[in-house]
This record gives structure tokens, sequence and C-alpha cells, in this order.
């Protein structure tokens, strides 16, 4: 496991941005950080684990909100210094706001606008 994480590009603070995609809808639900303990532990769990930065700790995705993410498939891309989760996401809801995915805001007439439904109101997701 150290020789494939080491063929990782990490950056400065040792972390990767990873994308988590629908593996079958093609979305993208999320971008968040991994570091080498995070990525071994999806590696092995096949559950997506994360790095938060503002928590400064690992966060099992869905660890509070029960929305877990069932890793199906790990990619890297030609870099090396991206990581592809693809996906299944457990109770349909990636975003802590609610909604399906984080990528919920488009920029439509000079402004950004909500193009998704909350699906369940945070508070009752975080209690």
């Amino acid at each position: 496991m150290v020789a494939l994480l080491d063929e990782i590009k990490w950056d400065a603070d040792g972390l990767v941005p990873a994308i988590a995609q629908d593996v079958d809808s093609g979305e993208v639900l999320m971008m968040a950080w991994m570091n080498r303990q995070s990525l071994g532990l999806t590696l092995e769990q096949k559950q997506a684990v994360y790095w938060s930065r503002s928590r400064q700790k690992i966060w099992f995705k869905g660890e509070e909100s029960g929305h877990v993410q069932q890793v199906q498939e790990v990619r890297i891309d030609c870099d090396a210094d991206v990581i592809l989760l693809q996906v299944k996401q457990l109770g349909g809801i990636a975003c802590h706001t609610g909604r399906r995915r984080c990528f919920y805001r488009v920029y439509k007439d000079g402004a950004w606008q909500s193009d998704e439904p909350v699906l369940k109101d945070p508070a009752q997701i975080y209690q």
C-alpha cells in the first residue's frame, strides 16, 4: 500500500483533491481533500474517507449524516495529483446543505443561482 500511495503527488500540506462522482449518473457530487491516511482507509474499506481541513481530522463521509459514499472505483489523473472516486451515494444527499450535490449553484444572468432543491433540512440531518 505504501508504494501505491507514494505514486500520488501530495501538495505541501500532504493533501490531494478528491472528486466524488456518482457511478451511475456521472454527476459530480462534491470535492474534498484526502491525505495518505484517508486515501489508505478509502482503498481498504471501500467507503469514502476524507481529511477535514476545518476540523483537522479524518472524516468518514456520512459519519454524522448517514450519507455514506460506497466507493466503486478509484482513479488518479494523468499527473497523479487529483483523485476521482466513483461512488454510490447512500441517502441521495452528498452536500451538508441537504442537496444532492455540492455544485448546486450556477452562474446565470450575472449572479450565482441555485438550481437544486434542498432534499432534507440540514437541521434534521445534523442534530
